[in-house]
């Protein structure tokens, strides 16, 4: 499984969520098979996107599509850090 771990900062939560919802089609056409959305703990608008992928090559192409920057500029995002991770393990204790 690959993964992509999306650290960011936005300027308003709320319209941030509104532009991320609306974009869960195109995220799912792209290859993204599930996703979580968590906050820092003590900053509202510090976001973390934690999704598994088809491929790392997938979410690339898609994350750094001119039309995702768009998305991304109207949405509120600063500065975005990603993160492409390989699973090597997981489990449940």
């Amino acid at each position: 499984m690959q993964y992509v771990l999306i650290i960011h900062e936005v300027e308003n939560y709320e319209a941030w969520k509104k532009v991320f919802d609306n974009a869960a089609i195109i995220r799912k056409e792209a290859g993204e098979l599930s996703y979580q959305v968590l906050k820092y703990e003590n900053e509202p608008n510090k976001i973390v996107h934690f999704s598994a992928w088809a491929s790392i090559a997938d979410s690339k192409a898609f994350f750094e599509s001119p039309r995702l920057v768009k998305i991304r500029e109207e949405a509120g995002v600063k500065a975005p850090e990603f993160i492409y991770l390989d699973q090597l393990e997981s489990g449940v204790l």
